[in-house]
Parts: structure tokens; C-alpha cells; sequence
């Protein structure tokens, strides 16, 4: 049976960040473990920097579109509506 997806490609990013951050959570847990061997710690911290740093990376971006929304609050109003993809229903 074929696996069925029900969200569009930015409910699946969010998803995907939140699960991201979900394994994030789950390595760091892992790794405080005393009885785990050195290589399998290993493997898991190296998940776990290159987890960390998509992630820094998409809140990165994150920050930049709730700075350009801010600013844009604080610009006198005109005639145009801002345009907001992120918001976007497609």
C-alpha cells in the first residue's frame, strides 16, 4: 500500500521542521546515556550538528520574514496589500 500524503509542501516544511527538531530531542537524550558505545554516540552527535543547523538555517529565514513583516507594519499605508506567501492557501 502506497504511503498517502494529506499536506501541501509548506504544511509538510513546518511538519518536517517540527519533526526535525523532534529527532534533535531524541539524539541529545541518546547521547547523555552512559551505556551507550562511543561509536553509536558519535553517529549521533554528527546527526545531530547537521539536524541542528538546517534548522538554524530555516529559522534564519523565519526571522527575516517576521523582520520584512514588521517593517512593512510600520511603513505609512498605500493603495497596495502586502503580498504574504506565507500565508498563501495554494
Amino acid at each position: 500500500m502506497a504511503k498517502k500524503t494529506t499536506s501541501n509542501a509548506k504544511g509538510g516544511a513546518m511538519k518536517s521542521f517540527e519533526e526535525r527538531l523532534g529527532r534533535l530531542e531524541t539524539l541529545g537524550e541518546q547521547i547523555r546515556k552512559t551505556d551507550i558505545p562511543l561509536d553509536q554516540a558519535l553517529k549521533a552527535f554528527e546527526e545531530g550538528i547537521r539536524l541542528a543547523q538546517g534548522l538554524e538555517k530555516d529559522l534564519e529565514k523565519i526571522e527575516d520574514r517576521i523582520e520584512i513583516l514588521m517593517n512593512s507594519a510600520e511603513a505609512p499605508l498605500n493603495d497596495e496589500s502586502p503580498e504574504l506567501e506565507l500565508f498563501d492557501a495554494d
